[in-house]
């Protein structure tokens, strides 16, 4: 059997939540750029929630943009899907599934452009959804919005927003609200500098701009949340074995989530109400707390960690959390060194450490395979951007060496000392070669000749690459090249415990 509105009735189980039938009577309200497992996993997630507690009332209408793939999928299924929700809150798994209803169409961009510009006349139309990848959100300034369809993501909005424009006369009250997920800082921001600078470029009438700019809100976001694809196979033979029916658009997902929508408006946050039935929906008027949050506690972690994982001979996530050196790394790195980095006059000390043991239940996750290899892909710039602005900070506030940030620079400079084979960098550990995707590959190779302290110098001194002299730091320089020697012996472990029975943190 396959899922359906038709077959709904024939759907039932104690850990299955199916929806009612008055959810497929609701007005299209919402307008999605993007048919990706994150926009089905996070934001039709709430919004499926948000009807089935009477609150947000309203459904999706999907654009596909991109030429894999069709829609027939979605039509076979009257759009429903299954979300496998899996993870641990402490100790307690958590497995829920949910059959979502919040779509009501899908729409290809390519064959049905005339069909989403009705979707402009619609007067519940009010909120515009995207997750195009980064590359989405750029100018293309040969971009025309009589096109059918325009190439570019913002043309396609722009050409719906001045669609929407001449069907309401310019009606103020007829504006919307675009919220794109794209992860890029001040994604909304930006989003609307195109948008406007495109408008300027098609020459459009100067009514149509200054409505563009004061009827819509263009609100930064900010999602949180893994969401893999399709369950493992034995536990989706498993699912359709207990549950007799078969979806080709099942998601899995983990069970923590977040949104943060940064909104000043009070309308706009009556407008997106489903935040009130889940507290992973955050409105507020600054959303920096939680991108600094996800970038050093989760993401950061995961960078310094990573190369040390691997050496440890911890494949994934998961087995480095079971690994019980590096478990206490992973902990303490957040506890005691990234927490107290952060903490502003907008982010306490108390926020980051509950923070950070969240992460340490989705690190802990069974469900989920993430491998370090993965994570260690374009390393170096992940170095850069998330972990050299903590370490800035620590030295900003202590005049003591952070040594398991030390430990985690030694570990990424011995991951990344490769040799050049053919078109590929391969790096090696334990005997083992492993490929290295980093665009700062080939500067290692170049010096994979020279002592581990002439290495650990001329990374740490690079200002070229990293912006700044880390060997200024007070005895960080030094740290580093000894965790490096004791790393290079094939002493893991050892410098591990060496590290956490050193780490103490002396705040100024």
């Amino acid at each position: 059997m396959i899922l359906s509105r038709k077959s709904l009735s024939g759907i039932s189980a104690n850990n299955l939540q199916t929806p009612p039938e008055n959810l497929f009577q609701l007005p299209e309200k919402v307008l999605q750029f993007g048919t990706g497992v994150l926009l089905r996993g996070l934001p039709d997630y709430f919004i499926d929630k948000a009807n089935k507690q009477g609150v947000f009332n309203g459904r999706v209408v999907v654009i596909k943009s991109t030429s894999q793939g069709g829609t027939d999928a979605f039509a076979q299924q009257d759009n429903l899907f299954t979300q496998c929700i899996r993870g641990l809150e402490g100790e307690t798994k958590i497995e829920e599934n949910i059959i979502n209803a919040s779509i009501s169409r899908v729409l290809s961009a390519r064959e049905q452009w005339n069909e989403i510009l009705q979707c402009a006349a619609n007067p519940d139309m009010e909120i515009v959804i995207s997750n195009t990848t980064e590359v989405g959100i750029t100018l293309v300034k040969e971009d025309k919005i009589d096109s059918h369809p325009p190439v570019s993501f913002p043309g396609k909005l722009l050409a719906f927003l001045y669609r929407r424009f001449k069907a309401f006369n310019g009606d103020s009250a007829k504006g919307m609200i675009i919220v794109p997920t794209e992860l890029i800082v001040d994604n909304g921001k930006k989003l609307k500098a195109i948008v406007l600078e495109l408008a300027r470029l098609n020459a459009v009438e100067p009514a149509f701009i200054k409505w563009l700019e004061s009827a819509n809100h263009f609100c930064n976001s900010l999602v949180d949340r893994i969401v893999p694809g399709k369950l493992p196979a034995a536990e989706q033979e498993k699912f359709q074995q207990e549950f007799q029916y078969n979806d080709d658009l099942m998601i899995m997902s983990e069970s923590y989530s977040l949104w943060a929508i940064e909104a000043k408006d009070e309308k706009v946050k009556e407008k997106l109400s489903f935040y009130k039935t889940d507290p992973g929906v955050v409105i507020a008027p600054d959303i920096n707390k939680f991108r600094e949050l996800k970038l050093r506690l989760l993401n950061g972690t995961h960078t310094l960690t990573c190369a040390l994982a691997h050496l440890a001979g911890c494949i994934t996530v998961k087995e480095a959390m079971d690994d019980e050196a590096v478990s206490a790394y992973v902990a303490s790195l957040m506890i005691n060194e990234i927490a107290p980095a952060i903490v502003s006059s907008n982010l306490s000390l108390n926020e980051a450490k509950t923070f950070a043991e969240r992460v340490r239940d989705r690190f802990r996750n069974p469900f989920i395979e993430h491998k370090w290899l993965s994570i260690s892909v374009q390393y170096s710039s992940k170095m850069k951007m998330r972990n050299v602005p903590i370490l800035l900070q620590h030295y900003n506030r202590n005049e003591t060496v952070p040594q398991l940030m030390a430990l985690g620079f030694a570990a990424y400079i011995l991951f990344m000392n490769c040799s050049k084979m053919g078109e590929k960098f391969v790096g090696s550990a334990r005997g083992i070669e492993y490929a290295i995707q980093d665009d700062h590959a080939g500067w290692f190779a170049e010096r994979n000749d020279i002592s581990g302290d002439e290495l650990v110098h001329a990374v740490l001194s690079d200002t070229q690459f990293l912006e700044h002299d880390l060997k200024r730091l007070p005895g960080f320089a030094e740290a580093v090249a000894d965790n490096y020697k004791q790393l290079s012996s094939g002493e893991v472990k050892q410098a591990i415990k060496n590290c956490l029975s050193e780490n103490v943190v002396a705040t100024r």
